[in-house]
């Protein structure tokens, strides 16, 4: 998997709602009704993640979850980390 370039990361984030790019990392935060909200699409996400092999960095308090998507492989982003921001996005839509 090849690390892509600031530029394509930056061309990549126009393709989804709300995701940065922050300190090695495409970031984004959702708030939720609750936490057991919060909790069942955290629980979903990592199905999804499981089944791609390439999971988050992410943290949860209360209804509030931060998810961080890097590849440590090549120390960076790569389309991987792009595919599982889509689902992820995917996912809450449906919660």
């Amino acid at each position: 998997m090849d690390k892509l370039t600031p530029s394509q990361i930056e061309a990549h984030l126009k393709n989804l709602d709300g995701w940065t790019y922050d300190n090695g990392s495409i970031c984004k935060s959702f708030v939720f009704k609750d936490f057991k909200e919060a909790f069942s699409t955290m629980t979903h996400i990592a199905f999804i993640a499981e089944q791609q092999n390439h999971h988050p960095n992410w943290e949860n308090v209360y209804n509030q979850l931060t998810i961080r998507l890097n590849t440590h492989d090549v120390a960076g982003i790569t389309q991987n980390d792009f595919d599982l921001a889509t689902a992820i996005d995917h996912i809450v839509g449906k919660h």
